[in-house]
């Protein structure tokens, strides 16, 4: 089992406490010597002098001749040490337990401290994740106190923000731009070869010629409705709407019917209700997306299997297909923009090799996951998860 790593606010906390204890204990320690010090029976006080009879008598004297002397020395001495003991030993417990509680009060000092210290770095933390989630880089942290490290700190990452921002923007308008400036010629030349294909004098070399030709413009354009998808599907969703994506797998499935038929590919529907939020026309196009390539990369007489099931918070939807044997070491790869695999690079029959990159991007600007795993028959499992609404 992993360990929970400590977080800073918490060493820090700890540390204020280990410092107060060190010298709390320090100070207790010079305290103790000093009383200690204070207590020990010193020299040179003089000597007492007792009179008695018509003679002075010194101690040494009265050590020998009176008796009761000793018991009174040796009764001082015990309550000097008593006390001496007692004092020290209330020194060293009540000095104890003033450090203990000192070191529990300066952890809880120094957590509180850690708080206030913490709380611009909390608020980048939360704002990276919401950016992260939502692919929204208008949002700043606008940290509003005095300019010291703090301050620079939460700027320089709202300066970061704005120029990832602009510099996402900037790639979204150029893939936009290009697919549309592009799409324009494409339709044009599809235009002119339909017509010369279908003219009455057209030669057998023309029209063999002319459907060559439309068959390299379709590819073309399914490349450029991809790049679209694709620079659409990274945008932030910021407008979500409740649905269920059942409906959604029904209507794709739909309109992949023809071509199902004509590759003689059975599918096999399996659909509960799966109620979510996002983008409808983006997660057609992923449910799309997902069916074409179960269909495409499959053999005649195949199989296709789509279900939509729900989970304690999330949804599912799991289409898998049979086919060619899939490694399990290009899983990764195929979700790469223009990756394919079986070394179908050049074959315009099997897609622009766009269809799992986009898949990936609309599931993940959800907030959802794609996964997908190599069947033992042949063929692949993906597996798209997106997040649970009731409707």
């Amino acid at each position: 089992m992993k360990r929970k790593p400590v977080t800073v606010r918490t060493r820090f906390a700890l540390a204020c406490g280990a410092v107060f204890l060190l010298l709390g204990t320090l100070v207790l320690a010079g305290v103790y010597v000093v009383v200690w010090r204070s207590l020990e029976p010193r020299s040179g006080l003089g000597n007492p002098r007792y009179v008695v009879g018509n003679g002075e008598w010194g101690p040494e004297q009265l050590w020998r001749d009176h008796p009761t002397y000793r018991v009174a020395v040796d009764r001082a001495a015990t309550v000097r040490e008593i006390y001496q003991q007692d004092t020290l030993k209330n020194v060293r417990n009540v000095g104890a337990l003033i450090v203990l509680l000192g070191a529990a009060g300066a952890v809880g000092a120094g957590w509180r401290a850690a708080n206030r210290a913490l709380d611009p770095v909390r608020k980048v933390t939360e704002t990276a994740g919401r950016v992260a989630q939502s692919h929204d880089f208008t949002e700043r942290i606008a940290y509003q106190g005095s300019d010291e490290e703090v301050k620079r700190f939460a700027d320089t990452f709202d300066t970061m923000l704005g120029r990832l921002a602009k510099a996402f923007d900037g790639q979204r308008r150029f893939v936009a731009n290009a697919s549309h400036e592009l799409r324009t010629p494409l339709t044009i030349n599809r235009t002119l070869v339909d017509v010369a294909v279908r003219r009455p004098d057209a030669t057998e070399d023309v029209k063999r010629l002319g459907e060559s030709l439309l068959i390299v413009n379709a590819r073309h354009e399914r490349l450029i409705d991809g790049l679209l998808a694709l620079a659409e599907g990274e945008r932030a969703i910021l407008n979500r709407q409740p649905f269920d994506l059942t409906d959604v797998v029904e209507h794709a499935l739909d309109q992949v019917s023809g071509q199902a038929e004509e590759t003689a590919v059975t599918i096999h529907r399996l659909l509960d209700p799966a109620p979510t939020a996002g983008d409808p026309v983006l997660l057609e196009r992923l449910v799309q997306n997902l069916v074409e390539n179960g269909i495409r990369h499959n053999h005649e007489q195949g199989e296709l299997w789509v279900n939509t099931r729900q989970r304690a918070d999330r949804i599912e939807l799991v289409v898998a297909n049979t086919g060619l044997p899939v490694p399990a070491y290009e899983i990764e790869t195929i979700f790469q923009p223009f990756r394919r695999l079986h070394g179908d690079r050049l074959r315009s029959d099997r897609g622009s090799g766009l269809g799992l990159s986009i898949v990936r991007v609309v599931a993940e600007a959800h907030g959802g996951t794609v996964t997908a795993r190599p069947r033992e028959e042949g063929g692949l499992t993906v597996t798209v998860e997106l997040p649970l609404e009731r409707l």
